[in-house]
């Protein structure tokens, strides 16, 4: 392969962790909406994983969409990226090991991602967010465009 290609693969590679980014960033921001306007349907939802300690649900429905909306945010800006798609993606592998949990153990409950009323998990379900983590770590060892952050804050060097 030669260095042009090379050089073309990676700003295809960039490209493709911009489109990720946005759809990622999006997406958390337009779940949390919903959980933030209604933490008492959301912390149901989270009290029907069966999970979370009693003593947590409500507490937990509402630090999540907060946490779910900043980083959200922060990744579409392209503010500390990286650290945002580790904050969304630890995210990510908790919400898969949790729906995994409940296709386990039969529980016939929506997944309460972005609405209460939803249909019951599913391997589809699954799937899906197998997919967003994998977009996530795609982003983090991709993403290279763009980023808010660079526009304003000090290099070392300049120190």
């Amino acid at each position: 392969m030669s260095a042009f290609d090379r050089q073309n693969l990676c700003r295809l590679h960039a490209w493709l962790a911009l489109a990720f980014r946005l759809y990622i960033g999006g997406l958390f921001i337009y779940a949390s909406i919903y959980k933030i306007n209604y933490p008492a349907e959301f912390a149901e939802t989270i009290a029907s994983y069966q999970l979370v300690p009693s003593f947590l649900v409500n507490i937990t429905a509402v630090v999540l969409p907060w946490i779910e909306l900043i980083t959200g945010t922060l990744l579409l800006a392209g503010i500390r990226p990286r650290a945002a798609t580790a904050i969304l993606g630890g995210l990510l592998v908790l919400f898969t090991l949790a729906i995994a949990w409940v296709l386990v153990q039969g529980v016939p409950i929506g997944c309460g991602c972005f609405h209460t009323i939803e249909d019951p998990i599913s391997w589809k379900t699954l799937v899906r967010d197998l997919g967003w983590l994998a977009m996530t770590a795609y982003i983090f060892t991709h993403d290279r465009l763009f980023h808010l952050e660079e526009q304003f804050m000090m290099k070392i060097k300049e120190l």
